[in-house]
């Protein structure tokens, strides 16, 4: 069982001197400052981390490295927090993921004994038969999918982007990485380190621990790097990825620098590589390197007993490192050339047995290792489980090989090739101005890792300054460090490759069996490394695993693409920061004095409704307009001029409807679609001259409506200009059939059809302030949209509340607007549209003039009229529908397929039912059927789809010359 040294040691990253308290399945455990969740459980005695993806297989801790999925936690406000990297605060309170219940009693701990029903790739070819059972398969996979549960409910952490600029990013500060950072700033360049790790030193601090020389290399270097006055220093810094002309983004503890560089030196390292045998991924199970990262960086000694499997040197220093640290190695067991005789004899000197030409064969246990066996290799390196033996311990440390963190090399255009005597990929070239150094380059001693920094800033310095490149000076090793097949097959399995996909080498064998015999095809039907830790412990024995299978080498087989992420990152730190500035409507103070819940409108903050309880407030508004008079704050709206002798031209060419023939005084529906017909934004065009037009826009497009606008009349040579005039005028809309009782006394003019027919547009003057009046009717009531200047349109709202008191005027949101237009079938671009729909999808062709010889889009539809597979359809439900109702983007079904979507749907107060619009298949559009709505957990609701307009089909509510509206 692990524990805390009770000395601390020379390079330890803890506070001792200090405690801090959080709970794990809520129990409370200390901590010290420094510790990581990982650090701090595993101090504690806890092994048990976490459950597999698939199989619910116990797992802990195994690189404390950040390069496993096995250590992933939930916090109060965070899911999936890697536990080797996340730092313990006072009073955290820690919960696994991926467990029903207790990690120790999790419900669906048993999944591990059907593995056998659950071969690779069983997802594509399970669940879909029989038809009928796929709702109940998909429910129950659902529930399943997925590691961890996110809180919607989360405080957002904005941290902005930032730029940086430097002549060498140098990212990595091992030993290379220091003495690159040195070698750089020194040739006169400004240099930018950066590492991964809250501290510098790399393996400086664990693997070269206790070395004379490297302890005081280590020292000495970093004393350098940190005073010198041309270097910059980033820890716990993460590069995401390498792209075009060295653009590297760096993840920073204080949100994202994206960093132009000149040139970069990588200096990444080398990933320990796991061995592949049975029960590998019981917790006490860890990489070599990943227990000297515990004990020398958190004072954790792993186990009590370990068995040692080491094919390279780094394999025997961990064990001696353990055995200093007071663990009692039971076994080192060795095979290959990476381990010499005079290697073993200094082992069994120190009283280690030793067995060497040997492996692990198995690791026992149930939910922890408390055994291994041992077993020889025969010489073709198969292992002999009969002659084996089974040792008590509580851990298994592991050192078979490595591959190089080459992933940013990759990005950059770099490649690799396979060195045999070595056992791991090395770069084969790479740019000039993008150089690996270190132990991502071969160089394994301490001192070649040295010498290849400075043959590496040599050459980037050569390349900076324009110089002829010198050759590269080889500086890798020509020592084994790790084995060529640090696979053992089991009869039994579960000898895992992929920790992140409970991945088997039976897994791989059959998937290559079924002709997924290409690394990629392998890779996506297996999903091989596409799991968290994307690989950097799967990879290169999956690659392995399929030469085999293909009876080739490595190089010839291949190897994935290394995409960005390097490591999981937030999404809030790839947003930013929330650049969104909040515009304010003239009567913002107003709306918010009274009450009113906003929601967001573009860049504006409008009035959702106003009151307490959402459902009654906006059916009260809505009833208001509807028999009353009610008020809208429409100042959101996009308001454009367009004037100039062309002005009708440019109108014309960009909307579907005819503009030039438009009289003065009269405004018309101004629908815009793409190149493609797409719609794409909505409004009101109206002619106030035979030059000047005044034009709408939705809210959220009106100033790419207006660059639209700006575009076009430049490509078409137009004389014309437009202005964009939505942030000078403010508008409201008074609407009702008592809005004409309301507003005429305030205004210099008769408000009769005569003077300002329906679909006018007039200059006149309300309450002695000059005003633009429209006449709209989007809600489907007689109403005025009054567009005025933010001072005079203040003035003008409190008169008309004054005015329409005894008539029971009411302010009203854009909720109760929304409904409103649904009674009248109006759509909402965005809303009842998506980037597909065009105009006949969307039952409007009486919105597209096809017989204009031009416009934006008109090919386009010429050749889509008619073609629709899709339309909107309008649709009621029962009166007396107690359920809940259908959501907005809720799938129709047909025949039990998918046949189309609700776009908006809502109670209606004036019908006394739910009605909404939908966007079908043609072919149920064009049917009598029922429509069935596919609700929240599956329930069908029925509907009928009608033909006629819910609300007013004749439009006589909008005659200003009807009783109720007459004064």
């Amino acid at each position: 069982m692990p524990f805390r040294c009770s000395e601390p040691g020379p390079r330890e990253w803890i506070d001792r001197l200090r405690t801090l308290s959080f709970t794990f399945e809520g129990r409370s455990y200390s901590a010290h400052p420094g510790d990581t969740i990982t650090s701090a459980l595993l101090a504690n005695g806890v092994t048990l981390l976490g459950r597999s993806f698939k199989y619910h297989r116990p797992r802990g801790a195994v690189s404390l490295a950040n390069h496993d999925v096995n250590a992933l936690f939930a916090t109060a406000e965070d899911t999936n927090v890697r536990g080797d990297v996340t730092p313990v605060t006072d009073g955290m309170v820690v919960n696994p993921v991926n467990v029903r219940g207790s990690l120790a009693k999790d419900a669906d701990r048993h999944m591990d004994r059907f593995g056998r029903f659950l071969p690779v790739g069983f997802y594509y070819k399970a669940f879909h038969r029989p038809r009928a059972l796929f709702p109940f398969w998909e429910r129950i996979i659902r529930r399943r999918a997925g590691l961890g549960r996110v809180d919607t409910a989360w405080t957002p952490r904005r941290r902005p982007k930032r730029y940086g600029y430097c002549d060498v990013l140098v990212i990595g500060a091992g030993p290379a990485g220091l003495r690159a950072a040195l070698n750089a700033a020194d040739a006169g360049f400004e240099v930018l380190l950066a590492d991964e790790n809250p501290c510098m030193g790399g393996s400086l601090d664990y693997q070269w621990l206790g070395d004379a020389i490297a302890d005081t290399q280590r020292d000495d270097l970093i004393a350098r790097v940190l005073g010198h006055p041309g270097v910059t220093v980033h820890t716990g810094t993460v590069a995401l990825g390498c792209y075009t002309d060295q653009w590297i983004p760096l993840a920073t503890p204080d949100g994202i620098i994206k960093v132009r560089a000149r040139g970069v030196v990588l200096a990444t390292g080398a990933l320990e590589q796991p061995a592949v045998f049975h029960n590998n991924d019981l917790p006490g199970v860890m990489l070599a390197s990943g227990a000297q990262r515990l004990l020398h960086r958190f004072g954790v000694v792993p186990c009590e007993r370990a068995v040692v499997q080491a094919a390279n040197r780094e394999g025997l220093v961990a064990a001696e490192q353990m055995a200093a640290a007071g663990v009692t190695v039971a076994a080192v067991v060795t095979h290959g050339p990476g381990v010499t005789e005079a290697d073993a004899s200094r082992l069994t000197d120190a009283g280690i047995p030793v067995y060497r030409g040997w492996t692990v064969y198995a690791a026992q246990g149930a939910d922890a290792v408390t055994a291994a066996t041992i077993a020889p290799l025969d010489d073709a390196g198969n292992c002999q489980a009969d002659a084996g033996e089974t040792l008590p311990c509580d851990g298994v440390l592991m050192s078979v090989g490595w591959a190089p963190a080459g992933h940013l090399l990759y990005q950059s255009g770099g490649t690799f090739r396979y060195d045999d005597t070595l056992t791991m990929p090395v770069p084969a070239d790479w740019p000039a101005t993008v150089v690996p150094a270190g132990r991502v380059n071969g160089a394994f001693t301490l001192g070649q890792q040295l010498a290849d920094a400075e043959d590496a800033v040599r050459r980037l310095t050569a390349a900076l300054r324009g110089e002829p490149v010198p050759p590269v000076v080889p500086q890798r090793d020509s020592e084994a460090h790790g084995s060529q097949w640090p696979i053992v097959p089991h009869p039994k399995g579960r000898n895992f490759v992929d920790f992140d996909e409970d991945l088997q080498l039976k897994d791989l064998e059959q998937a290559a069996r079924e002709g997924f015999d290409n690394i990629e095809l392998l890779k996506r039907f297996s999903t091989v490394g596409m799991g968290p830790s994307q690989g950097k412990h799967a990879n290169l024995n999956a690659i392995r695993i399929l030469a085999r299978f293909r009876g080739q080498g490595i190089d010839a087989t291949g190897t994935t693409t290394a995409r960005p992420m390097y490591h999981p990152v937030r999404l809030e730190d790839l947003a930013g920061r929330r650049m969104r500035p909040e515009r304010e409507t003239p009567v913002q103070d107003w709306h918010r004095d009274r009450g009113a819940t906003f929601m967001e409108a573009g860049e504006w903050r409008r009035p959702a409704y106003y009151g307490a309880d959402a459902a009654s407030a906006i059916a009260d508004e809505v009833t208001m307009v509807r028999h009353g008079v009610g008020l809208i704050d429409v100042s959101t709206l996009g308001k454009l001029e367009v004037f100039g002798p062309d002005a009708a031209t440019l109108l014309d060419g960009a909307y579907t409807m005819r503009k030039g023939n438009i009289r003065v005084g009269l405004t018309r529906y101004a629908l815009m679609v793409d190149d493609a017909g797409i719609i794409v934004d909505d409004g009101v065009a109206g002619r106030l001259a035979d030059d000047h037009f005044y034009v709408s826009a939705t809210s959220g497009h009106a100033e790419a409506t207006y660059q639209t606008l700006t575009r076009k009349a430049l490509e078409w040579g137009l004389d014309v200009h437009v202005v964009n005039r939505t942030g000078q005028l403010g508008a409201l809309n008074v609407v009702g059939p008592m809005s004409r009782r309301v507003l005429e006394p305030l205004t210099d003019m008769d408000l009769g059809e005569a003077s300002l027919p329906r679909l006018g547009i007039c200059d006149t003057r309300v309450c002695g302030h000059w005003a633009r009046l429209v006449r709209v009717g989007f809600v489907g009531e007689l109403g005025y949209e009054i567009h005025a200047t933010p001072a005079a349109l203040a003035t003008i709202w409190h008169a008309l509340l004054d005015a329409g008191a005894a008539h029971g005027i009411r302010p009203f949101g854009v909720e109760a607007q929304r409904v409103l237009r649904l009674e009248k079938g109006h759509i909402i671009v965005g809303q009842d549209t998506d980037g597909l729909t065009n105009p006949f999808e969307a039952a409007m062709p009486w919105a597209v003039h096809l017989k204009k010889p031009f416009f934006v889009g008109r090919p386009a539809l010429a050749h889509l009229k008619g073609q629709e597979q899709r339309r909107l359809v309008r649709f009621v439900l029962p009166p007396d529908h107690d359920g809940p109702l259908p959501r907005e983007c809720h799938l129709v079904i047909r025949d039990g397929d998918i046949a189309g979507r609700v776009t908006s749907i809502a109670r209606s107060p004036t019908r006394g039912q739910p009605i909404g619009l939908a966007m079908v298949d043609r072919a149920l559009a064009d049917s009598d059927e029922p429509l069935i709505i596919r609700a929240d957990d599956g329930v069908l609701v029925r509907g009928a789809m009608i033909a006629e307009t819910f609300y007013d089909p004749d439009g006589v509510r909008q005659d200003a010359d009807n009783p109720e509206a007459s004064p």
